[in-house]
């Protein structure tokens, strides 16, 4: 069973994404199940601390997206927002080149707070980053994205 509040066009919310941060450091929405959306981004000069390697404010960035998009995909936003309220994140691999893949997949979905976990991967599927992200569900002040 979806949890989605109705269909989810990737297109549209990389779209939708492109004006603000996800789209500056270049994520893309690709995939999403029942309970799960997944988005790319590359490791490049955008996303590369001074060293080299992935910066973790850009893993974190990636995750936050991923799970806030999916958080306010299953709210009619013409009624209410999802908003991240609380995120962790350990960081276990670098990343030099190429894409990362987070997929946020929701773990609670309650009246006023939702809770996803999200793995970012490399492009050989190795785990980069585990996260954690809280989702406070509030009342809408316009409609959004979803």
């Amino acid at each position: 069973m979806t949890i989605w509040h109705r269909p989810l066009d990737l297109d549209a919310l990389t779209a939708a994404c492109a004006g603000s941060m996800p789209g500056f450091l270049g994520m893309e929405f690709v995939e999403a199940g029942d309970d799960w959306i997944r988005a790319r981004m590359p490791v490049d000069q955008r996303t590369r601390q001074p060293y080299g390697r992935l910066h973790g404010g850009a893993s974190v960035a990636l995750a936050e997206t991923v799970a806030s998009v999916g958080a306010m995909a299953t709210v009619d936003p013409t009624q209410f927002a999802a908003v991240g309220m609380e995120i962790n994140a350990n960081h276990l691999r670098p990343v030099g080149e190429g894409f990362v893949y987070a997929t946020a997949t929701c773990e609670a979905k309650g009246r006023t707070s939702q809770v996803w976990t999200i793995r970012v991967t490399d492009e050989a599927e190795r785990l980069v980053c585990l996260a954690r992200m809280t989702a406070a569900v509030i009342p809408s002040v316009r409609g959004g994205v979803g």
